[in-house]
């Protein structure tokens, strides 16, 4: 798709050659826990915290986080995406528009974004993303927020998706995605071996076995829009048929918090605000969106 396309190119040239494609907007739920706390996996953030507060009550954390920045962010990200939808999104998030940062749909992802918090243990500070996955294999906690990186956990753990473990979108997000790209970088060669060296590699690199092959192992899923997908669990046969139509439909969005997005100054300056919202009782969602829009500027 030209959005990921777009991703590889410095000045309208091809410098990186994608691998894969990781789905960032994620839902992971444990159906043992939800079937105690008679819950159901939720598909808007309404339900999401109806969802939460029935584990809650049933002695089951609700939402495995781990309290480090980008973990933060990829909640955030997936909380924008479901309240603001795919454009407000690519307005407030990628082209860091002043009018979509301070405005009354950002105040509710942002206070959505809070909410979540009370729904995450006391011990989260500082936890890494797997072992907040291993919670929900455990049944210690129902959900986690995560990119499907998460799903190799639970494979790994001798989980079968759709019975030990449940896969879905983030809660309103459904039509979007958000995308990560692993990908080689190509520097510029002058020695014509070489260059030839690094065609011969991007062919093998997107060639429909290498991709098949690859992202069986990795749990993401090829970036070539026209893959064969009979291998793959049900978790990834849904990624991709999603990620097929949003690069359709333009639901097919950057992840900020995977460095799809803006630069790196922006990027950092904007998680930091992010994370302080989070980790701060007192700051209010009118001053966190304050500070987004001056991070925003940081060039």
């Amino acid at each position: 798709p030209k959005v990921v396309s777009d991703v590889m190119k410095y000045k309208g040239n091809y410098v990186a050659v994608p691998v894969n494609v990781h789905r960032v907007n994620w839902l992971w739920a444990n159906p043992a826990a939800l079937k105690k706390a008679n819950a159901k996996m939720p598909t808007n953030w309404d339900e999401f915290f109806v969802t939460a507060e029935a584990l809650k009550k049933a002695g089951v954390i609700p939402v495995a986080h781990g309290g480090q920045n980008w973990q933060d962010f990829t909640t955030f990200e997936s909380v924008a995406l479901g309240v603001g939808g795919a454009d407000f999104y690519r307005k407030a998030l990628v082209q860091l528009d002043p009018g979509s940062v301070k405005s009354p749909t950002m105040l509710k992802v942002l206070t959505t974004f809070k909410k979540v918090k009370d729904y995450t243990d006391k011990n989260a500070s500082g936890r890494d993303w797997n072992l907040a996955t291993a919670m929900v294999i455990r049944g210690e906690a129902g959900m986690q927020l995560m990119g499907d990186w998460a799903k190799g956990e639970f494979i790994a753990a001798g989980k079968a998706p759709g019975k030990d473990f449940l896969c879905a979108a983030a809660p309103g997000t459904a039509n979007a995605f958000t995308f990560n790209v692993d990908s080689f970088a190509m520097f510029k060669l002058k020695n014509t071996a070489n260059l030839q060296a690094q065609k011969d590699m991007a062919a093998a690199i997107m060639a429909p076995e290498f991709q098949e092959v690859f992202n069986l192992n990795k749990g993401s899923i090829p970036v070539r829009l026209n893959s064969d997908m009979a291998k793959f669990d049900d978790c990834a046969k849904l990624s991709s048929k999603d990620f097929v139509a949003t690069a359709k439909n333009n639901g097919l969005v950057p992840s900020v918090a995977h460095g799809m997005a803006v630069s790196s100054a922006a990027e950092g300056a904007i998680k930091d605000v992010v994370s302080q919202f989070w980790n701060t009782d007192t700051m209010t969602a009118e001053q966190a969106m304050d500070r987004l829009l001056a991070a925003a500027k940081t060039k």
